[in-house]
């Protein structure tokens, strides 16, 4: 079913030429160095003015009548059983799941409390799971995040320092702004800069295309306050590696 009026997008500028060969699909504007060297344009994700004034249900409305024009486009049969549904599938798995976190209606809500234990040494959150998509090439992005921070009067439960990676994890990213964004929202929620943030990460877009490297991973870090000093990343990097 087509769906007209939600949205207006530009068509791409690429010709065919004689020869059905499609000229322009060797980017000359640089996109392509930009997402082959998993280049950020900034800290912020990247979002168009009105980006949430569509409702959910219009959005995979959308989603599901453009990705069954690509499924069609490939060539595959979307009258085969299996093959069928991807297009709602997909559009629910964008909208409701691996990209919900570019809705700020899905953050987390986290409540503080008093460090009533008065704990003054560093707090370490290590091994959380992170599921992220590469803002380049739509592909997976797998690996672990480690957190740590040293109170200034406030602490959060546990639980919400996984929950904080996990909503800036579900959006396209890139790992260094999704490094900071995190570090930056627990400063603003802990209100002290005593933040470190470390990602290790395999890449799909490295291990399936491309270089095709299915080995390497990438670690990022953000360190913030007390961290800056040697002693205590170090520290904090022990704590990392114990039990490894």
């Amino acid at each position: 079913m087509k769906v007209n009026g939600f949205v207006k997008t530009n068509t791409p500028s690429v010709k065919i030429n004689s020869n059905n060969n499609l000229n322009g699909a060797i980017n000359t504007n640089g996109h392509d160095l930009i997402g082959d060297n998993h280049i950020g344009t900034s800290i912020d994700t990247p979002m168009r003015k009105g980006a949430f004034d569509l409702s959910d249900e219009q959005k995979m409305v959308i989603i599901e009548d453009k990705f069954r024009d690509i499924m069609d486009t490939l060539g595959l049969d979307l009258a085969d059983d299996s093959l069928n549904g991807t297009p709602h599938r997909v559009a629910k798995m964008f909208v409701q799941e691996i990209f919900n976190g570019l809705n700020p209606e899905n953050k987390p809500k986290i409540s503080v409390f008093e460090n009533k234990f008065n704990y003054g040494e560093m707090l370490v959150e290590k091994n959380i799971n992170l599921n992220s998509t590469c803002e380049h090439h739509f592909l997976p992005i797998v690996g672990k995040a480690h957190v740590a921070y040293v109170s200034s009067g406030q602490v959060i439960g546990l639980s919400k320092i996984n929950r904080i990676v996990d909503y800036f994890a579900r959006r396209p990213q890139v790992q260094e702004r999704l490094t900071v964004q995190i570090a930056n929202e627990l400063k603003r929620i802990l209100r002290t800069e005593d933040v470190a943030v470390l990602i290790d990460a395999k890449h799909m877009c490295v291990s399936s295309r491309g270089i095709e490297d299915e080995n390497s991973s990438t670690v990022t870090a953000e360190y913030g306050g007390i961290f800056k000093q040697k002693d205590r990343r170090e520290e904090f990097l022990n704590y990392i590696s114990l039990g490894s």
